[in-house]
Order: C-alpha cells, then structure tokens, then sequence
C-alpha cells in the first residue's frame, strides 16, 4: 500500500522524518518495500521568468527565450511551447538535470544553430500530470531561483507491504494507529460527523441475502456538481497509485484508501427502482467498471434494481451506473458482505479490486455510520448538495470479541519482559480496552478486541501485538539448549533419500532443474494415469493442473534451453507427482525424472559425427541412482513397455517382481516430441522413489568400515547359446544366483548373433567372479561351481557352448 508522508501526518502529530518513521514501520512488522521521493527526480529544475521572447530565425515554430534563473545572469532557451512568452514564470531544467518522463539527460546545445542552456517544462515532462500542450505557467510571485522541488512541495511516497492478517493496515489510518502505539507521534481522532438529512431518502433499500450482505446503510444526495477533484486530493490518490477521475469517484476512493472502508456512489438517475442486495440469478451478466462482462452464478450476491444487476457486491461496480460529469443525485452505499463469499466470487471470476481486497480480509463492522458520514462530508465539501436521511437496513456482526489473557505470556511466549503496564498502554492504543482482575497473585486479563482486528483470534495474537510494537529489535536471539556431544540426525529416512538420490545425480555429471508442480491440462494428460487434479483457481490458464509426473516439466524445460542454442542436456528433478487416491484423496509420490536430449558426444575430427543419446544411457542413469538410492539393482527385471509416452521397441520398466516398478526408461515418442517441441531424439526416465523397499534395521545407511577380501578372487567365463528373445538381464540374474556364497558379481560381455549360431539363437558370454573366503579354491570346487552355473541357466534354456 502506498501512500504519502503529508497524508499520513493528516492522522499522526509527528515531528518524525521519513527514515524515522520508516525504521519504525519495520520495527513493528509493517515491511517498508520502498520509499519514493519527488524531490530527487526534480533535482536541477528551478522557478524561471522569461525575459524575453523572439523567433528563431530558422523555424517558424521556436522561440529563442532569455530566462532569469535568480543567479543575475540570465540563459538562453529554445522553446517550441505554444504559451511560452515574456513575463511567463515557469519550470526550468537545467544542464545535468534528468527529465522524470524519459529519463533525457539535458545538456547545453544548439538547436538550429541557436545555443540552448535548458528546457522549460510541462507538467507531463514532470510527471505532475497530463497536460502537455504547453510549459508549466506559475503564479507571478512565484520566487524566481528557487528549487522547484522546494516550491511544489514535493511530498515523499512510502510504500508498505501490507501482510493478508493485517486488514486494519489497508488504510493509512490504521497504519498511523500504529505508529502512535510505537511512540512516533500521537493520532488524531476522526473528526465526528453528524449529517442530519433535511428529507426521506427516496430510494427503498432492501436485503434479500441476509447471508452475503448482513448490513446495507445508504443515502441519497441531490443537487451535487461533479468537477474535477481539488489538487489535494489528486496528489493524495496519485501517490496511493490511484488515477483521479471525477470528485464524486475519487470521493468513494479518498475514503477508503484513508479509513480501509470501499464505498460506493451510484448515479441517481440510472436506477429504476429499489436498491437491492440479493443473490445473482443463474447466469445473469454484468459489464463492470473495467469494461468487462462477467456472468454471474446463484452463489454470489449483487446490488440490483428492477432492470437488473449494478454491482458485483465488494467486488466491482457496474459500468452503467457509474457517475459522470451529468450525475446531479446520488445513492450513497455502505455496506458490509460476507468476507468468504467476497472471496469465492473473486476467484471465480477471476475478478481483483481494492475494494475485494479489503472485504475479504475483513473491514470493521461497526465503521458503517461512521464511514457514510466521512463520505457524505466530503462530497458535499467538493461538489455541493443535500443530504437526505440515512436507511439502515440489516446490521453488521458487531459482537465484541473477548479474549482472556495473562501479561507474563509475553515473557514466556515472546523472550521478551514488557511490565504489564506497558503492555496495557500498548493495547489501550490499538484499540483494545483491557479488564484487569488479580487472583492468588495471578492477573487475569479480558481484554475487547476492536472490530477492525479479525485476525486477532486468542492469547498468542495479544502476544504478537505487544511484542512487535515493543519492538521486535529488542527480542535477542537466544541459541537453544544442545546437548554435549555430536548431534543425532534429524533427517527422517525419506529426506535422506532424498539427499543422497539428489547429490549421486549431481556427481554424475546431471543437471538439476526445479519446474512448476503445475502443468498445462493438455501437457498433463498425455502422462496422466486417472484423473487429474485441476485447481480451482490457478495462477494462470497454463498452470492448472497438477503434475501427475515430472517428465512433462522437464521436457518443457529442455524446449526451453535447445531453442536458446543448449547442444546437450542431462537434466533431472527430484520431486513429488500428484495423483488421485482412492476415494478421491490425494495421493503424493515421491519420484525422479530424467530427461537427455541433444548431443552425448560432440562432432570432432575423430569422432566423427554428433552421437545422440539412447535409452541404454537412460537405462544406466537410472541404475546407478537405483543403486545410490539403497535399491536391490542385481535383483531387478527388465520387462515390457514402459507406456504409450516411450518410443515403441525403445523403452522398458526396472521391477521387483512383477508388480512392484521401480523406474521406466527409454526414448520419447516422436509424437510427444511433435507436442512438446523438442527436435532429436530424446531420451528419458522415471525413477518411483518411493516403491524402494525400506531396509531392514534402524542404522540401514550407516557408515561402516570397509576390509577387503585377504585371498583374491578368481573369474571365469561363460558362453551360453540362448533363444534370441530371452532378455540377456534374465540370464546374468539367474547365474548370479546360483551359487550366493562365491558368486560375487556377474557381467554379460559380449552378445554375439552370426556365423556359428543357429537360427532363433544368439550366443552370450558372461564374465562370472568368485570370492573365495577362508582358503583358495581348488579345481574340484570350482567345477562345482561351474557345474551350478550351467544347471541354472539350463532353466532358461540355455547350452553351454562349445
């Protein structure tokens, strides 16, 4: 929220600078996200006179204009403004001055061979308005040679992010309650107003939906004259990023910018009769003041009359009732809606204003008299006319809350000591009245909570409240109690996963990448596996479903990174896919994606041509990390398709068992990749972290000494004629368990298919590693062994050839 120093001293008695009170908004908890100051972008400009003005005598439309600057010297000045003539006071940049709309840099020139030492200004040139037909006219006894930043008044701009708690701040009343709590100055009270109507207010107002809109306050004022607002009040909306537009509309704005309170005046003459607050008919539409239509549902709640709807209520007013320069009456409303069906309205139509801002976060439910009072005294301070009588219909839900609160919270909850009497001094000046009682030495406290603090819910709020505006500087930081010796670890076993899977994909060489969890529905159902979860209200259009893989995201990412000239990409992410369980629950698993596309080894001179990747380099990638991640690599199957995403013929799962998948591999089909994009061939995988089974034992990754074997082990080789379908992972599987006390590692070197080999078969060699333990092997068992060997992979129907 932005606002200016001048304003927020209309509410505070303060002596304080702008870095002083923006120190202390901070203290306090209100962020001061930037400070703007006029006063620095009009730096170099100064009150001049023309002296003199005569033509140029190579253009017909500049003038050569002598301007005294105050220094006793005056500058000569081209000017091609229309109004530009002797006796003018006006603003002049000088040489080094920078001009706020675009950012020139003025120097002293020649402009058709005539020597100019500056420009006089407009005041669009100056970013104080729109005007732009002529150089800035100022009074006559405006001082000639002062700094125009000086004369104008140049008035600082704070900036503060105001947090979604904290409702009472989005107003800069509130905001200067709270730097008068912190001791910055002392706040002026709002001046009370009683406006007396001298007739019946001729509009009926009524409430049909007593659930969206509780309390419905509204007057009438006839006779009003719509103008342009003073030039205290531009400045005022301007600096709050407002734009000025009429004094009745600014009006409704200046109120609630000052107090938080959105407000609404409806042009008289354009209602056909009664007012009403009620639920919008199925599929009834509006053309807000934005200048778009929205359609309406039977869950919201509008302000109508007999030809239909005039405002989305909190929300946004109708185009066609809105006052213009013709409006003469009024219909002033004040109301107070719902702040969840504010809130569900605006998401559905996807619908942002201030004044939702504001309702939905909760406004003060008895500022309703009040409120309608500030707005009608101010109206009929800008434009004129007659009030009629209030119509109040329904009321507010004006139950005081009462929260029941001990002072020595604060020391035990907050680490810090704050007297009692601070802390009721510190309550008593944001509102809230404190009841004191004492039992056995113990005060209890009940203390009212002010209607314009919903966010204050029980004793912790109170806490928060005392502290922040005691300062939240004076909180030490206070390390908490440690044990001796070394720490236990506080990671739980999936986190340790998790870090461990993350730094082996690092050190080999991948490229991590952190993607949206939300996806395009189009991108989402082509690896869905049921049905999606699609937001309700998403960030945008694109994003609206939730990844139900993370293959998508990063097929996307690397998209991105080939189109900017990337030649090769290892990317992978560890993160969560978001599935529907049974019943409609969700379901989060935790997963792995890899995706390489482009150039596994570049062109060269011996190498030859590019060599992209495949799936056997996706299929390494994903063993390696199975193996990092404590899986039972050398007890995996390779079997089937991986899913109509992969390339057919060129993709496969890793199991345990025929049910349990571990991971998915292969190449993208070239469909997808028309979809998503991506030239080149792609390779990709998936790895279903959590479809590792857990390890036995509490200490299952712990450190351990390694000693190695005292005999050396022996190798053997193996050629098995097999038939051609069978999997060559199914036979090294199946000969690394024959014999689990010696047979330490078994490796598949060669896969031959030719001369020599029947038809239907192919010939595959095995590399067989044995460790002997206590004693070296003799020949009878190794033959043994051997003998096991052939007997397992007999199973399979291999020969041992020979």
């Amino acid at each position: 929220m932005k606002f200016s120093l001048s304003w927020l001293k209309q509410y505070l008695d303060t002596d304080a600078g702008i870095e002083e009170i923006a120190a202390t908004l901070n203290a306090i908890g209100l962020e001061v996200e930037g400070i703007e100051d006029p006063a620095e972008k009009l730096q170099g400009f100064r009150v001049a006179r023309v002296l003199t003005a005569a033509r140029h005598p190579d253009a017909d439309k500049l003038q050569v204009l002598t301007v005294d600057t105050g220094d006793g010297d005056p500058l000569q000045v081209v000017c091609g403004a229309p109004n530009a003539r002797a006796g003018l006071v006006g603003v002049l940049g000088l040489p080094g001055a920078t001009v706020p709309a675009n950012g020139l840099v003025l120097r002293k020139s020649a402009i058709r061979g005539v020597e100019s030492n500056g420009m006089m200004c407009s005041t669009r040139e100056l970013e104080l308005g729109e005007d732009h037909d002529g150089i800035i006219e100022l009074p006559e006894d405006a001082p000639v040679g002062t700094a125009f930043a000086q004369y104008h008044g140049a008035d600082p701009v704070i900036d503060v992010a105001i947090t979604p708690n904290r409702p009472d701040c989005m107003g800069v009343y509130g905001i200067a309650r709270d730097l008068a709590a912190a001791g910055l100055g002392t706040l002026r009270p709002i001046e009370a107003l009683e406006i007396d109507g001298s007739y019946p207010c001729p509009v009926e107002i009524r409430i049909e939906d007593a659930q969206g809109c509780p309390a419905f306050y509204g007057r009438v004022i006839r006779g009003v004259k719509n103008r342009p607002s003073p030039q205290w009040l531009q400045d005022r909306l301007k600096s709050a990023g407002q734009r000025p537009i009429s004094a009745l509309v600014d009006a409704t704005n200046y109120v609630m910018l000052a107090y938080g309170r959105p407000a609404h005046a409806y042009d008289l003459a354009k209602l056909n009769g009664a007012v009403v607050a009620r639920r919008a008919v199925e599929g009834e539409s509006v053309e807000a003041l934005n200048e778009k239509t929205y359609t309406l549902d039977a869950e919201m709640t509008v302000i109508a009359d007999e030809s239909g709807v005039h405002d989305i209520a909190g929300i946004m007013g109708g185009a066609h009732s809105g006052c213009g320069d013709e409006t003469t009456d009024v219909l002033l409303e004040i109301a107070y809606f719902d702040p969840e069906r504010i809130a569900r309205t605006g998401r559905k139509l996807n619908l942002t204003s201030d004044a939702r801002g504001r309702f939905e976060r909760g406004i003060d439910p008895n500022f309703l008299d009040t409120g309608l009072a500030q707005l009608t005294g101010l109206i009929q301070t800008l434009c004129g006319g007659e009030a009629s009588e209030v119509v109040r219909q329904g009321a507010a839900p004006a139950t005081p809350k009462i929260v029941h609160f001990q002072p020595a919270l604060v020391e035990r909850l907050g680490g810090v000591i704050v007297s009692p009497a601070e802390q009721q001094r510190i309550l008593g000046s944001l509102g809230f009245s404190v009841v004191a009682t004492e039992e056995n030495g113990v005060q209890d406290w009940a203390i009212t909570v002010p209607g314009w603090r919903p966010d204050i819910d029980g004793a912790p709020d109170i806490v928060e409240e005392v502290v922040r505006i005691h300062g939240l500087d004076n909180v030490k930081s206070v390390p908490l109690p440690r044990a001796d010796g070394v720490a236990r670890a506080t990671a739980t076993p999936a986190q340790a996963l998790e870090r461990r899977t993350r730094r082996a994909a690092a050190a080999r060489g991948l490229q991590e990448a952190v993607t949206w969890s939300f996806l395009p529905e189009a991108a989402a159902l082509v690896f869905a596996e049921g049905p999606l979860w699609i937001l309700a209200n998403p960030i945008s259009e694109d994003m609206k479903a939730m990844r139900p893989s993370l293959l998508p995201g990063l097929l996307m990412a690397a998209r991105r990174n080939l189109d900017r000239g990337a030649s090769s990409l290892r990317l992978f992410e560890l993160g969560r896919r978001y599935l529907r369980g049974q019943g409609g629950a969700s379901d989060e698993r935790l997963a792995l994606g890899l995706v390489l596309a482009g150039e596994k080894t570049p062109r060269g001179w011996k190498s030859g041509k590019a060599v992209p990747f495949d799936a056997y380099d996706a299929k390494a990638e994903v063993l390696a990390l199975l193996a990092e991640a404590g899986a039972p690599v050398d007890k995996l199957q390779v079997m089937g398709e991986a899913g109509p995403q992969f390339h057919p013929g060129q993709s496969a799962t890793l199991r345990l068992g025929p049910k349990n998948v571990l991971a998915r591999f292969g190449m993208l089909h070239p469909s997808l990749a028309r979809q998503f994009d991506v030239d080149g061939p792609v390779a990709m995988a998936e790895i279903f972290l959590d479809a590792i089974p857990g390890r036995k034992g509490a200490a299952s990754f712990a450190r351990t000494s390694y000693a190695p074997p005292a005999l050396q082990a022996v190798t053997r080789d193996f050629a098995f004629l097999v038939p051609a379908a069978l999997p060559s992972g199914d036979l090294v599987r199946v000969v690394q368990g024959a014999d689990k006390a010696n047979i330490v590692a078994t490796r598949l070197f060669d896969d031959f298919r030719g001369q020599g080999v029947p038809e239907g078969q192919k010939s595959l060699a095995l590399e067989v590693t044995l460790q002997p333990l206590e004693k070296s092997y003799k020949d009878e068992e190794i033959k043994a062994i051997s003998d096991k060997v052939t007997a397992a992979a007999a199973k399979l129907g291999a020969v041992l050839r020979g």
